[in-house]
């Protein structure tokens, strides 16, 4: 059974499973049906950030354009254009036996190809979440489903794992960015 947290919630995944050496994160949407903004885009990356919270390397920033870090331990499997269907929009897989050992935090962001320009922001998404499945078994570890109202935000940081002591640990972290990418890329190099 499946592990609904809310925003702040956290949970050890080594206790939640112990021997858990590879995840796969969901990350789904749908656009509000009331909304007349036009087609959107959403794009999911994963920042593989140090111990004060920047990028490890340039390769430590994972999107649908540099699908792996270098160790290749983290792998964006590609870009929903549409968020149709039901189901996960994209999905990361991250080993967590062979991520580097200076990377401490590994963050999920969602943000809105060109929200500015479409004058999109998240408020006019519905049904976001984030959740962590054991691909061993395909099932579902821990979810968190975003229910704030985002509605001047154009990035959203759903959650994140991280390092304490010897554990690999989940965090729904619920934040949520004016200024889209570049704004949150700023904020971590």
């Amino acid at each position: 059974m499946a592990i609904n947290l809310s925003k702040g919630g956290n949970i050890n995944l080594s206790k939640e499973a112990p021997g858990l050496t590879a995840i796969q994160v969901g990350l789904g949407w749908d656009t509000n049906k009331y909304d007349t903004a036009g087609a959107f885009d959403l794009d999911a990356s994963v920042s593989l950030l140090n111990e004060s919270g920047k990028l490890v390397s340039d390769t430590g920033f994972v999107f649908y354009n540099n699908p792996k870090d270098a160790s290749g331990s983290v792998e964006h499997t590609g870009d929903n254009r549409t968020g149709e269907g039901a189901g996960d929009d994209e999905t990361v897989k991250v080993n967590l036996a062979t991520v580097p050992a200076d990377v401490k935090t590994i963050r999920f962001a969602v943000t809105i190809h060109e929200a500015d320009e479409r004058k999109q922001n998240f408020g006019m998404i519905d049904n976001a979440y984030i959740r962590i499945i054991n691909p061993e078994t395909n099932t579902e570890i821990a979810r968190y489903d975003l229910t704030e109202d985002f509605s001047t935000e154009t990035c959203v940081i759903p959650g994140e794992f991280y390092r304490h002591n010897a554990d690999w640990k989940f965090k729904a972290v619920g934040a949520g960015y004016g200024g889209g990418l570049p704004a949150y890329v700023a904020a971590i190099q």
